[in-house]
This record gives structure tokens, sequence and C-alpha cells, in this order.
């Protein structure tokens, strides 16, 4: 039998490795589907996604509203910031009001951090776009009086001696009664609704796998896990793959919509979005 091959982007972060374990080490049975794993920082993915070019691809929540003609989005693969999320360190304390006044790095302007950032301080802020993986470094020599920080950095920022001067998964939970939806998976609607149904099925199969078999997957994600212990990487991919992950739920769907809404209020999202996932 002729497999039919689905190119999966994701980041190459201990909390992706674990949701697609399964996938990645033939542990279920995809029938006639095989899946190639594309491992790129998340702006990478976001851009190609906006060229349709990966028939599943994580994006950033704030990526996906450019992303509705080409993609539906998955029910399975959020990663959801439940009171905690992105945060913006900086080498000294200082308040959110003065970072207006500063330079920030920035892991992306189609990332949901960014979005997030720009919803905090609405009359602007000066920035420069880096690698994520990047950002501490760059903050903790100096080269920038702040950085936005995601992934893994979020729990190992104090290793440099930086202070938190927001988080912004707290800030968003006090201001919309809500968590903070950060990236889901997206599949391209090009592939028909047999497809996108199955696919949708085997990357909850492969979530549900790692959480059943935890250790395992563990041990594959610890891989992609920087500057982190067994322990620090248990806790970081408890943070983004959970029962979240699992299905977004009524309330996660509501998060969706109501950031994606102020969003558009705010001008940063042109258009008005109709949130569709994958049923």
């Amino acid at each position: 039998m002729t497999k039919r091959l689905i190119t999966v982007g994701h980041s190459p972060d201990p909390d992706d490795a674990f949701m697609f374990y399964a996938l990645a080490h033939d542990k279920i049975d995809t029938g006639d589907l095989t899946f190639r794993h594309e491992l790129q920082d998340i702006e990478t993915l976001n851009r190609r996604a906006l060229k349709g070019e990966l028939e599943v691809s994580a994006v950033s929540i704030h990526a996906y509203a450019f992303l509705l003609d080409k993609y539906a989005l998955l029910p399975s693969g959020c990663s959801m910031g439940d009171k905690y999320g992105p945060m913006v360190i900086a080498r000294k304390p200082m308040s959110v009001g003065d970072l207006t006044k500063v330079k920030i790095a920035v892991p992306g302007t189609m990332t949901t951090a960014f979005l997030t950032l720009r919803l905090l301080l609405p009359k602007g802020f000066e920035y420069e776009v880096m690698p994520f993986d990047a950002i501490i470094p760059a903050v903790a020599s100096g080269k920038y009086d702040a950085g936005l920080i995601i992934h893994e950095g979020q729990l190992t920022f104090q290793n440099q001696g930086l202070h938190l001067i927001v988080d912004l998964g707290v800030w968003w939970q006090e201001k919309a009664g809500l968590p903070l939806p950060l990236g889901g998976n997206v599949v391209r609607r090009d592939l028909g609704p047999e497809t996108m149904h199955t696919i949708s099925r085997l990357i909850k199969e492969s979530i549900r796998y790692s959480l059943t078999h935890r250790q395992d997957a563990l041990t594959y994600a610890l891989k992609y896990a920087r500057d982190m212990d067994r322990d620090l990487a248990d806790r970081f991919v408890g943070m983004y793959v959970n029962d979240w992950t699992l299905d977004y739920g009524p309330r996660g769907r509501a998060a969706v919509a109501k950031l994606l809404d102020e969003a558009h209020r705010a001008g940063i999202i042109p258009a008005p979005v109709q949130v569709e996932f994958v049923e």
C-alpha cells in the first residue's frame, strides 16, 4: 500500500517533541498516512504557513488569524497559558510603563507573545526581532534592555540574574478572565474533510499516548530541552501539554475567540476572525 505523506511542522522544544512522540516513533497505527516531521522555530513555521507550505503545522494563535483561507484549527495540540505565559524580562527592575522607553528583543511579530505585548502596551514600543533562544543571552549581555521570552526560558531566565517585569499570561488572565491561548496545530483545508479528520484523530491519539507513557515520551523530549534537567523539563512539558492540549474545550475555544476579538478591536488584526475547528 502506498502511503500518503503528510509533513508536520513543529518547534524543536520539549513540549512539541513530547506531543508528537508517538507519531515520530510509530507508536500508533497511522493507516494509509505517513508523517514526516520538520522542526523549526515557531516564527518560521508561522511564515511558512502563510504560504501554505506544510500540510500540518504548529502555529501561533496570532498567526492563525491570517491563515483562515488555507488552514483549519485542530481541536488538539493547544499550548495554553493558564495563569502563566510569555514574559518580559530585563537586566534591572523596571515598571511595565518603563517598557515603552527601552528596546525589547522579541521572538517574532507573528507570535502570540508579541500580540499580547502589543495589547499590554497599546501606544507602542521599540523592538527588534531575533531568534527566541538568543533573547536571554542578548539581554543578559546588555545588548537589549528587555526581552520577550517564550518556551523554556520562562523557567530558566533567573539563572542569568534577570528580572521578571510582567508575565503576560497572568496579565491576560486578570484582564480577560480566561487563559492565554498561545499556539495550536492547523491542518491544510485542501487535504479534504476525510483526511483532515483522520489527521485530527491521530494527533489527539499521539498526545494521549505521550500523556499515558509519560516517562518514555519525556526521555525523547529531553533531547530538545535546552538548559533543563529532567525534572525541570517535566515541569515545562506539564505546563503546555495537558488536558487543554487534548481538547480546547468550551473555555479554551472562548479564550481563542476573545484574544482574536481583542486584537481586532485594537487594530492589530485587520478583520474579525471566525474561529473554525476541525470537528
